[in-house]
């Protein structure tokens, strides 16, 4: 469950100077890279019985792009993840050489951020056509949820099962997508792509 509070959050005691210095020089060297709405993560509460709250405030992403070990804004966005599977297989995509975040490496495919007002649940089918061009089977069902640190944020983890191999993807954040053997994983996986591996046992 979504709880957004109306106030928008803007970090405190960060140099607003340095903040738009970082980001012109990201601008620079990714003219990919666009300002716009986020989700920040205020907290995740569980509730005993598999179930979360998510208590979210609306942010700038350039907080998020312009942070690193050494200036932290305290951005943590909220994200989907999709574990999509067909006949035994999964599907990986390596992020292609312009990606702000893992360029080169590989993770579950799809993934992507939630924008204010949306919903996780369809964010994550949509992406799943954008990106893949796969469809799904049924209902995406909510595995996980879990910190991403290096890439500042929270992700919620989906299972999907396909209704073939079929792949058309309509953007080129992928550079390659391939259906493997979950024993079988290419390299190097992103750190998310790793901790999501313990999510590769079949649901009950």
């Amino acid at each position: 469950m979504l709880s957004v509070i109306d106030e928008p959050f803007v970090p405190e005691g960060i140099d607003p100077v340095e903040v738009d210095d970082r980001w012109h020089r990201l601008q620079q060297a990714n003219p990919a890279l666009f300002d716009g709405r986020v989700l920040h993560v205020l907290g995740v509460h569980r509730n005993g019985h598999g179930g979360v709250t998510i208590h979210l405030a609306e942010s700038s992403y350039r907080y998020v792009a312009v942070q690193d070990a050494q200036f932290d804004c305290g951005v943590r966005t909220l994200g989907v993840k999709g574990l999509v599977r067909h006949g035994g297989k999964v599907l990986l995509g390596r992020r292609a050489s312009w990606v702000h975040h893992y360029p080169g490496e590989w993770e579950f495919a799809p993934a992507g951020g939630v924008e204010p007002g949306r919903d996780p649940a369809q964010v994550i089918l949509d992406e799943l056509k954008e990106e893949t061009g796969c469809s799904p089977a049924g209902a995406p069902i909510a595995r996980a949820m879990l910190l991403d640190d290096a890439s500042w944020s929270w992700e919620v983890v989906y299972e999907i099962q396909a209704e073939g191999e079929g792949l058309e993807p309509g953007t080129d954040e992928y550079s390659d997508l391939i259906w493997t053997d979950p024993g079988t994983l290419p390299s190097p996986l992103s750190p998310i792509a790793e901790r999501m591996r313990v999510l590769l046992r079949p649901s009950e």
